[in-house]
Parts: C-alpha cells; structure tokens; sequence
C-alpha cells in the first residue's frame, strides 16, 4: 500500500483489523523504509527483522482467527534502554555493546499482546545521559528537518524515527525531559505520564526515582492510544500504581471552556531570553486557549525555576552512580582483560566501558552521596524536592493546567554545545521539574522558526490527571494548524 508511513498508527491498526492489509505486509513496507532512510538520521542502534516478521506472522494468524487487536501490525521503535528479550540492549554503551536481553519488559510485553510489532531499537544518550543524543557509544542521531542539527534526547533515536515516518509510534524514558525535549525538537507529540503509571520492570535504570516510560506519536489520539496499552499496574514494579486508569478514545471537545490554565511566569519566554519567533510561538498558543475559552493566569514559581536544575543535578547523579554500579566487569557487560587484579578491574572495564558524560555525573553522584557531604547535598536536595512538589500542588489549587515552552531553544547545531555541559544541562529547565514532582507532562508542536525548525509547547497536570492533559492537549492540537507539518526527508 502506498503512502502507509503517513498513517496513523490507529488507521494501521484499522487496516490489519479488517484484513485490508495483512501485519506482514505492514512490516516488510516500515523494514524496507528503515534501511533505505536510517543511514541518514541514525535512529536505529539495531532493527529487530526476523523478530518483526515472526510477531507478525503471528498477529496475522490471530487475526485469521477472529482476534482483534488494539495495535494490530502496528510497528513501534523501543528506545534501547528497554529490554526486548533476546535482543541486543546497549544503552547506546560499550559497556553493554554485546548485551541480550534475558526477559522481556513489561511495557513491550504489553505492545506484543496488543499486537504491535518490534521494528527496532533506537539510539539514545547513553545511559540516558544527555539531550542532544551525541552522546552515543553508536555515534550521533541526526534531526530529520535539517540533518546538520540534533533531535534532542536522551530519546533522540525514537524521537527522530517517528519524525522521519520510520514508525508511527515509539517509546521513550523521561528522567528529566528526555521524551519532551526531543519532542519539541523534531515536532511530533511526546508524553511524560505520572510517575508510577507505567511499569519501569526492563528499564535499565538512571535515577530510579525520576524515571518514566511514555510514548512518542505523530499526535495526541495515537500518543493516547499507546498509553492506553502501556499503562496499568504491574507486580514487578514496586513503584506501580494501584489505579484504574481509563484510556479510551478522547471526547472530541470543541474547545476549553470552563478549563484554567497557569502560565509559569518564570519559565515563560521573552524576548531578553529567547528568540522573537519562538516568544510568537508561545504567545500565539496562549491566544488559541483564550479563544477556545479557557481562563488563562499568570502563576508565580520561584522555587521551580530557581531550584529545579540544582535538585535534579544532584538527585539524579547520585541515583545513576548507585545504579551504574553495578556495571564492574564481573556480571555482564565489558570486562578488561588486560586487568592484573580485582580493583584494576573495575576501574579500567568501566573506564573503557562507559563515556565521558556517563563518567561525569558518576563522579558528581559519588561526590554527593559521599560521608561528609550526603547530608549538605543529597538530602538538601531531597527536602528541596518535596517543597518542589508543594509548590506545585498549590498551584494545581488555583489552575487545571499548567503551561511553558518545552525547550527555551529550537534544534542546535551538532557539536554546539558538547564542550559546555551547564549550556546543555539548561536545554531541560522547563521539563525538569514535572519529573522531580512525578506529575504528568507532554509536548505537543506548536509552531516552526524562520529555519523551519519545530518548537514544543509544554503542558503539565497534577499526578494522575493524565487524561484531563491529553484531551486538553488534543483540543489545542485541533486548532493548531503548524501540528500535522511533516519533514521532507519523511515524504
């Protein structure tokens, strides 16, 4: 069928249900697309063929058989930090080069029952460690609307696959922006759900306590249809919520009536800070609620944005210096051979096995964890955190949502900021402080630079108020008509 990569991932589905198409075909068309574009934007660490055309195979059979599935056929790249069983699993490090996974996780468990089809593992900073997706043991992931520019990350790969029309949906992990932020810079939709709403059992972890599964999609309706499958809770997972979480389709809204939405005062963009077309962008969003009908407030959140950068950086260092531990030689993963005792060992496999910025903030999370220094870092930190999060409930008293650039910049150059890790860190200021209080969080297009650039509107709402955000989101994405622009390189 021609032109199935400008689908929907919910009219695939439709297609494969009805058996107009069969989930094979659908495969051989999305496998045969990705070796033909990959070499240009480097999404894939690895596509998974011979497991696509197996689960295929087998969606096609049940179909045959009268089942029906709600991702019939549907391909979907998996960030490479999750675990596909048997398949290679890298965190786009060397320390993990020649990694199988030996189980499945529970959110790709999930995709495979609902029908979805593996078609690869995608690139990511590793470890999840960054937001450009540069820094890749595999080499960079480039942005499909100017190839000279980065897609963001940490989950640039999946971002950037679902941009380029590679796959109709994708899964990413959000530590601290790295669904939003790539999001908004490749301009597709990219969720945060609330923490705790999707199992983390198979995700190789970075900060346990900030980490989130979610979906990348070409719009809201196939976002909110992924995290319809995902979502729910799950016994591996000592941090799943015991909820019953109700994705169906969204109530087709005409507009936001009755809605209050806060714009973080400090977080919004001015022409002091930021560029004119991406202020316009911001300020054309604004105009497109107030005249769907919302009540639009300014909401002051000085903590957020004083505090929000200097928590993360020395939570989520200290969680991933605990985590990487683990990598040391002995179990899996890369072991020096060339080591002439145990202490080498470690020191030179994990040397060899893991990157600079890895090595970073390993060092900045022993630091802070360190006797002598946890109780003026870390568990300053921890009490900042929580006064974080109350900030933010107060504010949830007075508004429904709230509102923000997702990024303060477009796509950058490669290579522009590699040599400033602080430049770096402040690409995620606006998306950090979602994950510190484990509220739900999306990015949705809104609008393009004088470079044809994407920029990312940020919504955000209180925990488990995930589907007052989608819907918010899809009235706003119904009236914005920047947000179905595709790049040329996916036509």
């Amino acid at each position: 069928m021609k032109d199935l990569h400008l689908k929907k991932a919910r009219q695939i589905a439709e297609l494969v249900n009805s058996k107009q198409i069969k989930a094979t075909q659908v495969i051989e068309y999305f496998l045969k697309r990705a070796e033909e574009l990959n070499p240009k934007i480097n999404a894939f660490n690895s596509i998974t063929s011979e497991l696509a055309i197996k689960q295929a195979e087998e969606v096609d059979k049940q179909i045959m058989a009268g089942k029906q599935f709600a991702l019939a056929g549907v391909p979907i790249a998996i960030k490479d930090n999750l675990c596909v069983e048997s398949t290679y699993t890298t965190c786009s490090s060397k320390i993990l080069e020649n990694f199988k996974a030996p189980y499945e996780a529970t959110v790709t468990s999930r995709l495979w029952s609902a029908g979805a089809i593996c078609l690869g593992k995608t690139n990511l900073d590793e470890f999840a460690m960054g937001s450009s997706t540069e820094h890749s043991a595999f080499g960079a992931t480039n942005n499909p609307w100017n190839t000279k520019m980065v897609p963001g990350g940490s989950s640039g790969g999946s971002a950037s696959a679902v941009a380029a029309r590679l796959a109709p949906l994708a899964l990413g992990s959000d530590t601290g922006g790295s669904i939003r932020q790539p999001a908004a810079l490749c301009g597709i939709v990219g969720m945060k759900p609330t923490y705790g709403l999707v199992s983390r059992y198979g995700l190789i972890a970075f900060a346990s306590s900030l980490d989130q599964i979610g979906p990348f999609a070409t719009d809201i309706e196939d976002a909110n249809l992924l995290l319809s499958v995902i979502a729910g809770h799950d016994a591996k997972d000592s941090t799943s919520l015991h909820a019953d979480f109700n994705y169906n389709k969204l109530t087709q809204n005409k507009d936001c009536k009755n809605l209050k939405i806060g714009l973080i005062k400090e977080l919004m963009l001015t022409e002091s800070n930021a560029s004119p077309e991406l202020v316009n962008a911001m300020n054309m969003a604004i105009e497109t609620f107030k005249r769907l009908g919302a009540d639009i407030q300014e909401i002051s959140l000085p903590l957020i944005a004083e505090h929000s950068l200097d928590v993360y950086y020395i939570i989520a260092p200290s969680e991933a210096s605990s985590n990487l531990a683990r990598y040391d030689g002995v179990r899996y993963g890369v072991r020096d051979k060339s080591a002439t005792g145990i202490n080498s060992m470690y020191s030179q496999s994990r040397a060899k096995g893991f990157g600079s910025e890895v090595v970073r903030r390993i060092i900045i999370g022993t630091y802070a964890l360190s006797s002598g220094y946890y109780d003026a870092y870390y568990k300053k930190a921890q009490q900042v955190r929580r006064l974080i999060s109350e900030e933010f409930k107060k504010a949830f008293q007075s508004v429904d949502i709230l509102l923000s650039p997702t990024s303060p910049l477009t796509a950058f150059p490669m290579g522009a900021k590699l040599d400033d890790p602080l430049s770096m860190y402040l690409c995620d200021i606006a998306t950090i402080p979602a994950n510190l209080a484990g509220i739900p969080a999306l990015s949705v297009n809104c609008g393009f630079d004088s470079n044809n650039l994407p920029i990312g509107l940020q919504l955000m709402a209180p925990q488990l108020a995930d589907r007052k955000l989608l819907e918010t989101a899809f009235v706003f994405e119904q009236n914005c008509p920047q947000a179905e622009k595709i790049p040329a390189l996916a036509l």
